[in-house]
């Protein structure tokens, strides 16, 4: 039994390895899916973080808006390439022949995950790079590092959030659907100007999104004593695990004879 267990094991990560790279090499691939994702957001930070410094109190745009405009770029790829690609394959019928063949389904979503976390080390990477060279971001390493694992690890919950939209929307409506949540999301949750700007009742409403959980960490990744990185981690955990029973819950209903 011990041999068996041996020998599949290999082959089992063998499978989730190759799917995931697939899934990045494809979106790679697709020019209007890639470019935008990887630039965008560094366009943001270059013209509000670098061009048009306006000093955020007592703090440097150029650090703080690293670590929102890189939780801001980590939500793309994780809404997008799971939502929007979900509810594609699933009306040309990919995911249908997935399912019919011998490789396990949970190697199909995993590699969505993984290719969302592939994206968001890359788009933290540019970041960072502009942030170094061009905005003198200093930081100790260990910071680097615990802002990198941040934003990457920071997608899982917004690729159970697009999960939730690819299983509900249809593929024609679903690049609006994620339109209309990410940005105003985005914009509300403080990741493009602090929450502290809002109006009260605004102010009120961004803990009640999983953004600005992820925009508290984040910043205290980077250095920001700001928020509690504990409740905000613990909030994350919940969305992520409400989301994706939702998204099951769809599936089966969606695959139930």
């Amino acid at each position: 039994m011990s041999t068996n267990t041996v020998a599949i094991r290999p082959s089992m990560a063998r499978i989730y390895a190759l799917e995931s790279w697939l899934a990045f090499v494809q979106v790679l691939r697709a020019p209007a899916f890639a470019l935008p994702t990887l630039l965008f957001p560094l366009a943001f930070y270059a013209l509000f973080g670098l061009v048009l410094p306006t000093r955020i109190g007592s703090m440097a745009p150029a650090h703080y808006l690293l670590a929102t405009y890189g939780a801001f770029a980590a939500m793309g790829p994780a809404l997008f390439g799971f939502g929007v690609g979900l509810a594609m394959e699933q009306q040309m019928g990919w995911l249908a022949l997935k399912r019919a063949s011998p490789m396990p389904i949970g190697a199909y979503f995993a590699s969505k995950v993984a290719m969302a976390m592939l994206f968001a080390l890359c788009t933290t990477l540019l970041l960072g790079s502009a942030a170094v060279v061009f905005g003198k971001v200093h930081m100790e390493v260990s910071q680097w590092l615990l802002l990198t694992a941040v934003l990457v690890l920071g997608a899982i919950p917004f690729c159970a959030l697009g999960l939730l939209i690819g299983s509900l929307a249809k593929a024609q409506a679903a690049v609006a659907v994620v339109n209309l949540i990410y940005l105003p999301m985005s914009v509300l949750s403080g990741l493009w100007m602090p929450v502290k700007m809002f109006p009260p009742f605004m102010q009120d409403l961004a803990p009640m999104l999983p953004a600005y959980h992820f925009g508290v960490l984040a910043l205290n990744a980077a250095g920001f004593k700001l928020g509690n990185p504990g409740s905000a981690l613990l909030a994350l955990i919940g969305f992520t695990l409400g989301f994706t029973a939702l998204a099951l819950y769809a599936q089966r209903r969606r695959w139930s004879p």
